[in-house]
């Protein structure tokens, strides 16, 4: 891992200091994501002459920061986005945590931000979970998002790695993403320019410098009517050279019938340094592996084409598009417009969720809120 002193922080150093104010729990129905935040900080500074110091959680306060601080001007941030669980007899449960500690780990090292230890990170995350869990909502949908964060903070505003960092978490309560009226299908638009991420670039590293760029695009769309856009590559005067990368913050399946082998295929972009490496990504992938490919399925991670794609739509074969992400696990997708036309996505008149999407949102839940009992989730 590139980086120095990356030997901690010393989870069993962790100091709590407990709110002597807890805030009032918002009723389920009222919260909304990253709205309102629980009671506590965890945080651990770092300095490249002295290393990690000595972590804590303290009552949630406000940062102090030099306005000349590193994260300000050339974007030294990186962060993670999780959630704990409550299962029915009341444990807390993280889902693959190590996935997005590891994550985050990557991500400091290409942006020239310390690394830690992450078995340490580990540790303190779970500590700060139970710390926090009233905040945690009963029922499935509901959870409390966690956010991982690291900022150079040297005030310094000559462009070099900063010599001083801040790790910290905070955590808000979430219900459930589409409330009580189930799923709804989206509509995309496919943008070729701007783009999200470039080949050799940090597309596939969680730091700040890639979310900004993308608003202007995503307002834009927002007011012709589309919920999400679906970036791509490629040279965008030649549609033949267009291929899907994400979709809003999230990864892309296409589920259809392969034209060559005539079997149903779940198909999603590969790691090739331009896509964030989702765990949810992850996740479908290994249970498509284990439970869809004995019923005949095929599973692949290779490039789609905005041309594949209206072909199969065009030929029947077709079947379902979702994105997936932590927000949401899944979310189906109704349409997509590309070059003036719209690519229709297997969804029936009338129908907002196809089997395959709901099927994966149903596999990964059961194992999030532990009624079915898996390694990837881990009870603190």
């Amino acid at each position: 891992m590139a980086g120095f002193l990356f030997h901690g922080p010393d989870a069993t150093k962790l100091t709590i200091h407990q709110t002597e104010s807890p805030k009032d729990l918002l009723p389920p129905d009222q919260l909304k994501f990253g709205r309102s935040f629980t009671d506590h900080i965890l945080s651990a500074t770092w300095s490249a002459t002295q290393g990690w110091g000595a972590p804590s959680i303290e009552p949630y306060k406000n940062l102090s920061l030099d306005p000349a601080a590193a994260v300000f001007h050339y974007a030294f941030c990186c962060f993670e986005g999780m959630k704990a669980y409550k299962d029915s007899k009341g444990n807390v449960r993280l889902f693959r945590p190590e996935k997005n500690i590891r994550r985050l780990n990557t991500s400091a090292a290409r942006i020239a931000l310390p690394t830690f230890d992450e078995e340490a990170v580990l540790k303190l995350l779970a500590e700060y979970t139970k710390t926090e869990s009233r905040w945690i909502p009963e029922g499935r949908g509901f959870a409390l998002y966690l956010r991982p964060t690291l900022i150079g903070t040297e005030p310094d505003l000559s462009v070099s790695r900063p010599i001083s960092a801040l790790l910290y978490i905070i955590a808000s309560p979430v219900g459930n993403y589409f409330g009580s009226s189930g799923m709804k299908a989206i509509s995309l638009e496919a943008c070729s320019s701007p783009v999200r991420a470039w080949p050799g670039g940090v597309g596939d590293k969680k730091v700040g410098g890639n979310y900004a760029p993308t608003i202007v695009a995503q307002e834009s769309a927002g007011l012709r009517g589309f919920q999400q856009i679906l970036w791509l590559l490629g040279d965008p005067e030649v549609p033949e050279q267009q291929y899907i990368t994400e979709v809003g913050t999230m990864n892309l399946f296409v589920a259809w019938i392969n034209p060559e082998t005539k079997v149903k295929e779940l198909v999603t972009a590969p790691l090739d340094g331009t896509i964030l490496p989702g765990i949810t990504r992850d996740s479908i992938i290994d249970l498509a592996q284990e439970r869809l490919v004995p019923q005949g399925w095929q599973v692949s991670e290779r490039r789609v084409y905005m041309t594949e794609l209206k072909e199969a739509s065009k030929q029947g074969r077709l079947l379902e598009v979702f994105g997936a992400g932590t927000a949401l696990i899944v979310n189906p997708i109704k349409s997509i417009s590309w070059n003036g036309e719209v690519i229709y996505c297997g969804l029936k008149d009338g129908e907002e969720v196809g089997e395959i999407t709901i099927t994966m949102k149903n596999w990964i839940e059961d194992i999030q809120y532990g009624e079915v009992e898996h390694p990837w989730s881990v009870v603190v």
